[in-house]
């Protein structure tokens, strides 16, 4: 029965197309199991590739080696390929200055990018989330005023993401493993009340349901459905306000005084878009930041309002400035801020990565001898010569490019001199990389060992939005 809800659900939303590479990430709990176990059997219906992701975080130890050692199992046994992947999560965190959870979500990002590597099909990314899930997070943005963006924030499908079990409920999928006789993890964490969403979980939602109406979730599925279609549109107006009164500049926003006069409705949305570009993140900004903000334009020109991730606006003669972590009013970087931006930000193969220095989108394609792309913030690449999973970043000690197709290099320091960039520009300049090989000095050149060929078979198109370079 609950089969067939999922089935249902996957074809509702056209999750999976015949010949796609469904990657799904598997914890070893109950949902992504049930997820598995669905995926499984609709693979007998429809002709698509099925493979595992499990990623060992580094953080529960015996019950983390557990959940490894299951899912490798059950995947054997299923025949379905399954990649281990480990990371020391909380030492990562700790280089890269950020939560354990920040941490996680960036190890998991690369970890789906890694097994999207050399994959020719559309890629599908399978995550379990189910319908408290959703109502849970739903629950959780409504008391932190994250907006219409947070209350629709679960999507049924968010190219490349699918999440197939959001029809179901948690009891729904326990008995769904019950009468499969599959076996699952349980995590230990989910039963703190330590966590706000385990709280939640454990004390506001059954009481919702128990009290107030027992279909409560999928009333806020339901709900959360209509919010994501009217974001979608609020988003795309506020952008468009951005495009016309604002400017982004070096990891920098510059709002005009204009763009808070016009429709009241959109402004917010316009902030919102430029918190997200500047900070790289869309978690943490409520209604009171862009309040802050709105208030600010009416004050002094040198006062300023304090954003998350150190971000800070700054009330200028022209408008209101949006500055990236300890950036300085001159424009200028911390060394802080310098060494997050040489390390980077990894950019999933297919998708998209949004961070202070713009959003970089990539898309593998085969190559039929079509006129190769000639634009200055578009590039294309044999993908087939790349051989490292990608970044994007500034430059860092050891970078260089490959000038010509014998294979030699140049220093990039070199190079920079070489195309006349200022100096003042080559710490922010973003850049394509692939470990210390550059790819694409963004604006500028490409490297010759990854130009399109004769004997190239599949494209990786990559484009960046973000502001003004070499100007």
């Amino acid at each position: 029965m609950y089969y067939r809800k999922v089935k249902a659900y996957i074809e509702e939303f056209e999750m999976i197309r015949e010949g796609d590479q469904v990657i799904a990430g598997v914890s070893g709990g109950g949902d992504s199991m049930a997820m598995l176990s669905c995926l499984r059997q609709y693979r007998e219906e429809m002709d698509f590739s099925l493979k595992v992701v499990h990623v060992h975080h580094g953080i529960r130890g015996e019950e983390a080696d557990r959940d490894a050692a299951l899912v490798k199992q059950v995947c054997s046994d299923w025949q379905i390929p399954c990649q281990i992947l480990r990371y020391d999560v909380p030492d990562l965190a700790k280089g890269w200055k950020v939560g354990t959870e920040e941490a996680g979500r960036r190890v998991r990002q690369e970890a789906f990018t890694l097994a999207s590597k050399g994959c020719t099909a559309r890629v599908r990314i399978a995550l379990a989330h189910n319908q408290d899930d959703l109502a849970e997070t739903v629950v959780h943005n409504l008391c932190r005023g994250t907006g219409i963006r947070g209350l629709s924030a679960m999507r049924p499908v968010s190219d490349p993401i699918i999440r197939p079990v959001l029809c179901l409920k948690r009891q729904q999928i326990l008995e769904y493993l019950k009468e499969a006789g599959i076996l699952y993890g349980q995590d230990s964490t989910n039963l703190s009340e330590e966590y706000t969403r385990n709280r939640i979980r454990h004390r506001i939602l059954p009481l919702l349901q128990e009290q107030i109406n027992p279909k409560a979730s999928a009333h806020m599925a339901e709900t959360a459905q209509l919010l994501a279609a009217a974001g979608d549109y609020l988003f795309a107006q506020g952008e468009c306000l951005l495009k016309q009164y604002a400017s982004f500049k070096e990891g920098a926003y510059y709002l005009q005084e204009d763009f808070f006069r016009q429709e009241s409705a959109l402004v917010p949305y316009g902030l919102l878009t430029a918190f997200y570009q500047v900070s790289g993140r869309q978690q943490d900004f409520t209604s009171l930041h862009v309040k802050d903000i709105q208030k600010l334009v009416s004050r002094q020109v040198g006062r300023q309002v304090q954003l998350p991730y150190g971000m800070r606006a700054v009330r200028t003669y022209q408008g209101i400035s949006l500055l990236p972590g300890s950036q300085h009013e001159d424009g200028k970087q911390t060394e802080e801020q310098l060494e997050e931006y040489r390390k980077g930000w990894v950019i999933p193969i297919p998708g998209s990565v949004k961070c202070p220095l713009g959003m970089v989108s990539a898309r593998v394609f085969s190559y039929e001898g079509q006129k190769i792309e000639e634009n200055k913030y578009t590039k294309w690449l044999d993908y087939d010569t790349i051989y490292s999973s990608l970044s994007v970043r500034t430059r860092s000690p050891g970078d260089y490019l490959v000038i010509d197709q014998k294979g030699n290099r140049k220093k990039l320091n070199r190079c920079f001199i070489d195309d006349k960039i200022p100096r003042e520009k080559r710490e922010q300049l973003p850049l394509i990389a692939a470990g210390e090989e550059i790819l694409w000095i963004i604006g500028g050149r490409i490297s010759e060992k990854h130009k399109i060929t004769q004997t190239t078979v599949r494209v990786i198109e990559l484009q960046y939005q973000g502001g003004t370079i070499h100007e």
